[in-house]
């Protein structure tokens, strides 16, 4: 089971890296202006549907992990199904491409298709379902002892990436409409990602240090041991 947990370390760390490099290199591409998303579309897409892919495999198998980790107590179904579910719109968001807008991919027209609104479903279904696992984690650990900290952090993660998601919507729709060009809306957008990725990371390697902890034999037993 531990392993299963790291899978919750790397999954969404890797993710971050693969479009924060993915961003800079890619030609006519805006880290600033477009979506994460849009690097699913035009030349190199290939690089970020398997970028949503494995991702989501990995955060589904980390759900798992978790379900085991908080078992017998309060939050030990809704947290681990909310992350599976958003596991599961990772898959759909990477299967369905989003539409051509805010000029990227570079001489293609903003068009609205099926495929772009399915992909827009799954993206809102994602961002709603990682805030909600953050707040449910939140009232988990609110119930354990010394762990006022990690409350704390999972209730701002939460919050971040609600706000942060939102106020990239916003300006995108600003954007298009030409009330704010060349609006921050890939600003906005990584800064909830980052957040809420940030915190499943997070989350995993606490419970694999809590794991260790658990398992590892009180001082005066290791010195009988050794012994």
């Amino acid at each position: 089971m531990k392993k299963l947990l790291w899978s919750g370390v790397l999954g969404p760390l890797l993710f971050i890296v693969v479009f924060l490099i993915e961003g800079f290199t890619r030609p006519g591409y805006s880290q600033w202006r477009n979506f994460v998303s849009q690097l699913a579309t035009g030349d190199g897409a290939w690089m970020q549907v398997l970028n949503f892919f494995v991702c989501g495999a990995l955060v589904l198998a980390f759900a798992f992990a978790l379900r085991s980790a908080l078992q017998g107590t309060r939050g030990s179904i809704g947290a681990p199904v909310l992350l599976g579910l958003f596991a599961l719109a990772l898959f759909i968001a990477g299967t369905f491409a989003t539409d051509p807008a805010l000029d990227y991919p570079p001489r293609e027209p903003t068009v609205h298709t099926a495929t772009g609104i399915i992909h827009g479903l799954a993206g809102l279904s994602a961002f709603t379902l990682l805030a909600a696992s953050c707040f449910v984690m939140a009232w988990h650990l609110a119930g354990e002892p010394g762990s006022s900290r990690w409350t704390i952090y999972s209730s701002l993660a939460g919050a971040v990436v609600i706000v942060f998601f939102i106020a990239s919507g916003a300006a995108a729709n600003m954007d298009m409409s030409g009330r704010w060009p060349n609006a921050p809306t890939g600003f906005f957008q990584r800064i909830s990602i980052i957040a809420g990725f940030t915190w499943i990371s997070m989350l995993a390697l606490h419970l694999i240090l809590k794991e260790e902890v658990k398992f590892s034999p009180p001082a005066d037993d290791a010195a009988r041991l050794d012994t």
